[in-house]
C-alpha cells in the first residue's frame, strides 16, 4: 500500500464516521448494547458469587477462586466453539433457535466475562477492611446487612470489574463470531477488511475510542477510591 492510499483510505474511514454512515453506526450501537446487555448480566449473578467467594469461609475456597482466575484467560474462539456446538441446529440447545442472533452474542459475552467480574469483585471487597463487618454487627445490623455495607464500601471497586468486563466484552471476536456472526464491531472489522477498508478502519476507530474511554473512566474511579 503506497502512502498515498494509506491517507486516502484514512480521510474516508473518518468521513463515514463524521457523516453518520448507516453501517458504522448501526454497528456501533448494536454492540454497545449487546456488551453492555452481556457485561450487567455477568455483573448481577457475578457480584454475588464474588461477595460469596470473599466474605464467607468454606472448603475448596481456594480451589474456587483459583479457579476463576484461570477462566479469566479463556481462549475466546474455544468458548465460541463450545457455544456454537450447543445452539447449532443439532446441539442440545439447538430448538431455541438462538444461533447468529445478538441474544446468543449476549449469552456467550456474559459467560466470558463473568470469571473476570468474579475475580476483580472478589479483590475488591476483601481489600475492605473487614472490622466494618464487626462494626455492623456492633450496631446491630444483620449478615445481610453487614455484607451489603461491605458491598457499599467496594462499591468503587465493584464498578471497576464492570468496566473491565465490558471491555473484553466489546473487544472479543471468537465468541461473537463463531455464534452470531458479522453483526457487532470486532466480526465486522475483520469481514470487511479484503472488502472495504475504509469501513473496517472506521469501526477499529470508534472500537479504540469505546475503548480508552472505558479504561479512562476506570482511571478516575480508582483515583477516586485513592
Amino acid at each position: 500500500m503506497h502512502m498515498a492510499d494509506f491517507w486516502q483510505i484514512l480521510g474516508e474511514a473518518f468521513r463515514l464516521i463524521l457523516t453518520g454512515d448507516r453501517t458504522v453506526y448501526q454497528t456501533t450501537l448494536l454492540s454497545l448494547l449487546v456488551s453492555g446487555t452481556a457485561t450487567l448480566l455477568a455483573f448481577l449473578w457475578g457480584v454475588p458469587i464474588a461477595a460469596l467467594i470473599a466474605l464467607k469461609s468454606f472448603r475448596g475456597k481456594l480451589l474456587i477462586k483459583s479457579m476463576f482466575n484461570a477462566l479469566v484467560g479463556i481462549p475466546t474462539v474455544a468458548l465460541g466453539l463450545i457455544l456454537y456446538m450447543l445452539l447449532s441446529r443439532s446441539g442440545p440447545l439447538g430448538f431455541l433457535g438462538l444461533l447468529y442472533t445478538p441474544t446468543a452474542i449476549i449469552i456467550g459475552e456474559a459467560v466470558l466475562v463473568t470469571p473476570l467480574i468474579i475475580s476483580l469483585a472478589s479483590s475488591a471487597i476483601e481489600a475492605v477492611d473487614p472490622e466494618i463487618i464487626s462494626l455492623a454487627k456492633t450496631l446491630g445490623a444483620s449478615e445481610s446487612q453487614a455484607s451489603t455495607a461491605v458491598l457499599r464500601e467496594a462499591a468503587n471497586g465493584l464498578m471497576v470489574a464492570g468496566i473491565m468486563g465490558f471491555n473484553r466484552a466489546i473487544s472479543e471476536l471468537g465468541v461473537a463470531l463463531m455464534v452470531g456472526g458479522n453483526m457487532v464491531l470486532t466480526t465486522r472489522i475483520a469481514a470487511q477488511i479484503n472488502y472495504d477498508i475504509a469501513l473496517s478502519l472506521s469501526l477499529t476507530i470508534i472500537l479504540l475510542l469505546v475503548v480508552f474511554a472505558a479504561n479512562i473512566l476506570a482511571y478516575i474511579i480508582r483515583r477516586r477510591k485513592a
